[in-house]
């Protein structure tokens, strides 16, 4: 008995400490899946969108330069050296050189070949041959603004016209560079026009005037000046335009 005494107590006394802990937490069947935790309230995060790239610089073409024509060159002239035949036709062939101002930023050659394309066109003059030495009729020169001055006295050139002195075409090399505005930025057709009408002066022709508002300018009007009312026109013979792609 003095054994079983303690004993009884300590079995009370567990029995109550189950009566006061609350229930027990039920357990999960087995072979049960949990329930998934619920899923929240705030929006999935999207996936960031990367910034544009700036685009690849392209490869432009790039304006060629403006020519930057000095004032004065070293005042003598070269002449292109090599020939050109005259364009086939009838009619005299007119022998020509061409010269060009050492020191100008131009390439003779080049300079050359426009002149013969020009004097060769059939709304031109003629037929023209170019040489490098012997007799000519004219020389086609292209010239510093100071040498154009010194070559066309007594003529007052300003620097920026161009003229015809007797023994040569003196093509003013800062116009051959810009042109005029009366030209409406097409440089080709006023080249044209300055080697026609000072060539044509070689040929005995005198200026003209504009014939009336809205006609073509005769070649030999003084279009680096004012074309007047008329409309610009480079060539001798414009009307021969449809000769051009005409089989010779």
């Amino acid at each position: 008995m003095p054994l079983l005494a303690p004993l009884m107590l300590l079995l009370l006394l567990v029995a109550a400490a189950g009566c006061t802990s609350g229930r027990p937490a039920p357990s999960t069947p087995a072979g049960s899946v949990p329930s998934p935790t619920a899923p929240s309230t705030l929006p999935s995060a999207l996936p960031s969108t990367p910034a544009p790239r700036p685009p690849a610089p392209r490869d432009r073409a790039r304006a060629p330069a403006p020519v930057q024509v000095p004032h004065e060159a070293s005042g003598e002239y070269d002449v292109v050296r090599g020939g050109a035949p005259a364009r086939p036709g009838p009619g005299d062939v007119l022998r020509y050189l061409v010269e060009v101002e050492r020191g100008l930023p131009f390439d003779p050659v080049e300079f050359a070949a426009e002149v013969h394309r020009t004097l060769n066109d059939v709304r031109g003059w003629g037929r023209f041959q170019r040489v490098d030495t012997g007799p000519v009729q004219v020389r086609v020169a292209l010239s510093s603004p100071r040498l154009t001055n010194s070559q066309c006295l007594p003529l007052r050139t300003g620097g920026e016209l161009s003229c015809w002195n007797g023994r040569r075409s003196v093509i003013n090399a800062l116009r051959w560079a810009k042109g005029v505005p009366q030209y409406d930025g097409d440089l080709a057709a006023y080249r044209q026009y300055v080697i026609s009408h000072e060539v044509g002066h070689s040929l005995g022709h005198e200026h003209r005037p504009c014939p009336g508002p809205g006609r073509l300018a005769p070649v030999m009007t003084q279009q680096s000046k004012s074309l007047g009312r008329c409309r610009p026109n480079p060539w001798p013979f414009p009307e021969r335009e449809h000769e051009r792609d005409e089989p010779h």
